[in-house]
């Protein structure tokens, strides 16, 4: 179940975190993954893991904010090994209400976290039309339920969903499935860089606290966001589009 032999995917952002773990999770499944990041250093780093364990996988340095740039790297590697995943996992984040957003802040996170996934879908529907296709867009939490000081975020996430609703009916006759997933809090280095940029001396207070403001009682794993998008991706998910997924540890529905 859930192989992904003979297939081929696109992950933007595969160099760290929850990119990386679904590159690697679908390199075990048999996917030839094609990583695209601006990270060179990281990304060359998840292919090295990918390929001592026996998978394929290749680095595309890509800026999923140039049109241009993202459509040169597409046809490549349709040309190269065809395509029948894209997921949609760079992002950016910011902290702050509307007050604290500067408009050069909101243009680039609306470059990276809309018009990046808009780049990379509309490079690739033209392929999707001839030989269907799946699409998986990372959402957040902060798209679902209001989250303090996350203003200009919660917005580009908000979009991700609508984004991903109009795909997914514009495409269904052409055998392309479109969803999302909304993640919450999840432990990877950014988690750690931020607490250590804005909280130093305070580290472990300040992790302790995140981990206890899931339900659940710890932050969640990029692994676990990985299998959602492993199954989503899958054939046995045949069935699904034009959904999102909360994958929360139980913050949407049973914070109190």
């Amino acid at each position: 179940m859930f192989t992904l032999t003979n297939k081929t995917a696109v992950i933007t952002g595969g160099g760290s975190g929850i990119g990386r773990a679904i590159s690697t999770i679908f390199a075990k499944q048999g996917a030839k993954v094609y990583i695209i990041d601006v990270d060179e250093k990281g990304a060359n780093e998840t292919v090295d893991i990918i390929t001592k364990n026996s998978g394929v996988a290749a680095y595309k340095k890509c800026d999923i904010t140039s049109k241009e740039h993202v459509d040169e790297i597409i046809t490549a590697i349709i040309a190269e090994a065809g395509l029948d995943i894209l997921v949609n996992n760079a992002g950016i984040a910011h902290i702050g209400s509307i007050e604290q957003v500067t408009p050069d802040a909101l243009d680039k996170l609306f470059s990276v976290n809309v018009k990046g996934i808009y780049h990379t879908i509309f490079a690739t529907i033209p392929h999707f039309k001839q030989h269907g296709g799946v699409i998986l867009n990372m959402a957040s939490i902060a798209s679902i339920v209001g989250l303090t000081d996350r203003f200009a975020y919660s917005m580009t996430k908000g979009a991700v969903n609508g984004i991903t609703l109009s795909v997914a009916r514009d495409y269904l006759k052409y055998n392309v499935r479109c969803n999302s997933i909304s993640p919450a809090r999840v432990h990877t280095p950014f988690v750690d860089g931020f607490i250590a940029k804005n909280y130093p001396g305070r580290e472990e207070e300040m992790f302790a606290k995140l981990q206890a403001s899931q339900p659940i009682g710890r932050m969640g794993k990029p692994e676990e966001i990985a299998y959602l998008a492993l199954y989503l991706c899958s054939d046995e998910a045949a069935f699904i589009t034009g959904n999102d997924y909360a994958i929360d540890g139980g913050f949407t529905k049973l914070n109190t």
